[in-house]
């Protein structure tokens, strides 16, 4: 009975992101008051991936490189240079797109692992990439956002990496370690890890609507055309790659998911650690598209499973 709740809860995390930002806006200082929390928050959401990953899923990874090799190599070149198009295309001020530019430079997000999953598509596969990606984006994330946004704002290249490893590569060893000490007895937990990261991602992104609540109207038409424009480029594009490469199409529709959804909740913390709340405003909305448009299309595919067979 609790397994199905948490799966109700988890699956249906756009409606949830959707109705909290509502009440964010609304009554805003509730959720002003655990802004100062934003790294803790994300640092739980990363312990609980830790948790919940086991040496199988690293398996996959060595039995099958190249083709989690074309998949993290699509991860942060597809969405990067996507998100500084974008931002250029649709001339964006400063701030918004050093945001925008960041949330295209993050890792796959878990939430793409879920999607994988109702998607009927290779889930295991959506699982490797994410944490291929999440291994790496410590260097590669700060070292793209400063290449691309560089000249936009200054970067920190080295603030941003000690913050990435604080909430993603610490957090990940404490999990690691964990699900090393009980092993079987996690298991039993798997199903409550992703509804913790749903609740702290639901957290971090209401705390950016309730601080931005006063631009909100300015912003939201203004940026809501581009951040949809990224999110379907990269899942457009990722099916795209996994076509080209001759994947099976479950492999395709994974791509497609892992590519356009990405960890924007961390995209959101290190906007305002860096950039100032308002840089956090297309990350957090990345947020809502993305969970939209790829719950849409996992249904779509869910449905129309008999086409992969």
């Amino acid at each position: 009975m609790i397994n199905r709740i948490l799966k109700f809860y988890t699956k249906y995390f756009a409606l949830w992101v959707l109705l909290f930002a509502v009440f964010a806006y609304l009554m805003p200082a509730p959720f002003e008051s655990l802004s100062a929390y934003n790294q803790w928050f994300f640092a739980l959401t990363m312990f609980g991936i830790g948790a919940v990953l086991s040496p199988d899923d690293f398996e996959r990874i060595a039995k099958q490189p190249r083709i989690v090799l074309v998949g993290s190599a699509a991860q942060f070149t597809i969405m990067p240079l996507g998100a500084f198009a974008v931002a250029k295309i649709f001339n964006l001020q400063p701030q918004l797109a050093v945001g925008l530019i960041l949330a295209g430079c993050m890792p796959g997000a878990m939430a793409s692992n879920v999607m994988s999953y109702i998607a009927g598509a290779d889930a295991a596969y959506s699982v490797s990439l994410t944490a291929v990606s999440t291994l790496l984006c410590p260097i590669i994330t700060p070292a793209l956002t400063k290449l691309l946004a560089g000249a936009i704002l200054p970067v920190d290249f080295w603030r941003m990496f000690a913050d990435v490893v604080f909430m993603v590569v610490l957090p990940l060893a404490v999990g690691f370690s964990v699900r090393a000490v009980l092993k079987e007895k996690i298991d039993k937990l798997r199903h409550v890890f992703p509804a913790v990261s749903v609740t702290f991602i639901i957290f971090i992104c209401s705390v950016v609507i309730a601080a931005n609540r006063q631009r909100l109207g300015l912003t939201t038409l203004y940026l809501l055309v581009p951040v949809f424009v990224l999110n379907i480029y990269g899942m457009s594009a990722g099916f795209a790659l996994g076509t080209a490469c001759r994947f099976s199409p479950q492999r395709r529709r994974t791509l497609s998911i892992e590519i356009g959804m990405q960890n924007a909740g961390l995209g959101t913390v290190l906007a305002i650690e860096h950039f100032g709340e308002k840089s956090a405003i297309p990350a957090a909305m990345f947020v809502f598209v993305c969970i939209i448009t790829a719950s849409i299309m996992a249904e779509f595919w869910q449905r129309n499973k008999g086409d992969v067979q």
